[in-house]
């Protein structure tokens, strides 16, 4: 007889398994349940998972949202947390269960409306004399991109800002950028100085070998075109280096 149980229910908990109730936010203490938490006490007394399980909304027969938004922070393979949930694309989003399409959007939206109002917030204050300034007003758009992007920043003979240019999106070692791009654009906009910004996804800003090469070259044509290379700031993981504080270019 048991035996006859065991092969019809190979799980080894068939009765609990078949009569397992859906499991709701509203079953917790009122104290753990996020949206009645965040109307109490405001978003600040919540932590990562409760905010993010009130995005969530929802949650599925086994898991409830709170327990979908802590999967969600632990989804990444390296990165956990904040840090992790900012790395994932839509198609890691969506191994999550109860994650789909229109969830997945939700949440990169808010991931990537996060990631302008802290650079909004900083650039209003910007002092484009300060590496450490411009490498906070860019860390939290480019410590958490899994591939090397190149940006110039284009500045007028106060040295204010005039435009920003990507201009290149690479691998996860690299990114190529033609030197006579950088002063193209320069040239075009009216630029009278250019500084140079890119991340390594490794989160060491450490400066490669290729890294001080397109310095040179970049800094020696601004020279001989008189738009000067102020400065290359290169993003790590909440950390930054400026290749003009280093001295490689004075």
């Amino acid at each position: 007889m048991n035996r006859k149980k065991n092969m019809e229910n190979p799980a080894g908990n068939p009765a609990g398994d078949r009569k397992r109730q859906k499991r709701r936010m509203k079953d917790l203490p009122f104290s753990e349940r996020p949206y009645e938490k965040c109307l109490k006490y405001g978003p600040e007394a919540l932590s990562d998972g409760e905010l993010l399980a009130v995005l969530v909304r929802s949650g599925t027969r086994e898991y409830t949202a709170l327990e979908l938004a802590c999967q969600l922070l632990d989804r990444h393979p390296v990165y956990k947390g904040l840090t992790g949930l900012y790395r994932l694309d839509r198609s890691q989003l969506k191994t999550i269960p109860g994650i789909g399409d229109v969830k997945a959007t939700e949440l990169l939206c808010v991931l990537e409306l996060s990631r302008r109002i802290a650079k909004t917030s900083r650039s209003e204050l910007l002092d484009l004399s300060s590496p450490e300034n411009i490498a906070d007003c860019y860390m939290e758009e480019m410590r958490h991109l899994d591939y090397e992007i190149v940006k110039l920043l284009l500045l007028d003979g106060r040295q204010q800002l005039i435009d920003e240019l990507v201009l290149s999106k690479g691998t996860a070692n690299s990114a190529i950028v033609p030197v006579r791009n950088i002063f193209a654009a320069a040239l075009k906009a009216g630029a009278s100085f250019v500084i140079l910004l890119h991340n390594h996804p490794s989160g060491q800003p450490d400066p490669s070998r290729q890294d001080l090469m397109m310095t040179d070259q970049v800094k020696n044509v601004g020279n001989n075109l008189d738009i000067p290379l102020l400065d290359h700031i290169i993003i790590g993981d909440n950390k930054y280096i400026s290749l003009r504080e280093q001295g490689f270019i004075k």
